[in-house]
């Protein structure tokens, strides 16, 4: 997929209050070497540095936008491109890995999970985020508007972008299983968009969009967002101010190595 930083960063605010809350959970204890693993346009890596002023850290994209959006907002940090399931983790051990709204993109988390508690070090804490959405209705009308137009062979398989979902419980026995201890909850936000449909369509244009818009051309975008803005019309009533309340679920953990 393609990604744009430029996108992402609109709901800056609003897309910063989940990992403040997720680093709020992280003990305090001695952090001297972390990584944000999908840091995107860098608004995470600078909560994480923050956080732990005195740690060294870096982070890692697969998309180079992102990085070098990154790279222009921290210029004394190192950012890379990689891929999150390539990941080596060669400056490892580290003592704190970060995975803001990132993993629900890379595939087969019984895997995934082990590997990344295997790079902390003793004590080590992975610290992750992710949208628990799907069945939302602005994710639900993503696949029902691509199913039902021109456009539904080029986007068959759009909705398999993402990880499947899993519950808490299934996080749990996970990381346990892998020898690490887990602080798991589940909080709903509730964004207040000023727009109405449009600034819902303009926040997931940055992320849950991205695999639905990419495969087709200009027009087909254009045909596509104008039929899922009305659907998400229907869907979300705008207040009399024409604000829209966004509901987000989004699923936490800090695991403890």
């Amino acid at each position: 997929m393609t990604w744009s930083a430029a996108q992402y960063s609109k709901f800056e605010d609003e897309r910063n209050r989940p990992i403040r809350d997720l680093l709020a959970r992280v003990p305090d204890h001695a952090v001297a070497k972390a990584v944000d693993i999908g840091c995107g346009p860098g608004n995470s890596t600078a909560l994480l540095r923050e956080r732990f002023p005195g740690a060294t850290v870096t982070g890692i994209d697969s998309s180079a936008d992102m990085i070098t959006a990154a790279r222009k907002r921290l210029p004394d940090l190192r950012f890379d491109i990689a891929d999150i399931a390539a990941w080596q983790g060669s400056d490892g051990p580290f003592d704190l890995i970060l995975a803001n709204a990132s993993l629900q993109w890379v595939p087969d988390h019984a895997a995934l999970l082990p590997a990344l508690l295997d790079k902390l070090g003793p004590g080590g804490h992975l610290a992750v985020q992710m949208p628990d959405n799907l069945e939302e209705p602005a994710h639900r009308l993503m696949r029902e508007v691509a199913a039902d137009g021109p456009w539904a062979a080029k986007l068959a398989d759009a909705h398999r972008a993402r990880e499947d979902r899993h519950n808490a419980e299934w996080y749990y026995r996970a990381l346990r299983d892998a020898g690490a201890s887990a602080d798991l909850w589940r909080t709903v936000y509730f964004h207040p968009l000023v727009g109405g449909a449009g600034a819902v369509v303009e926040w997931f244009k940055g992320t849950g969009l991205r695999p639905f818009l990419d495969p087709l051309d200009e027009a087909g975008r254009a045909a596509y967002l104008a039929r899922y803005e009305a659907a998400v019309a229907q869907a979300y009533a705008a207040l009399p101010d024409g604000t829209v309340l966004l509901p987000f679920p989004r699923l936490f953990f800090v695991a403890t190595r």
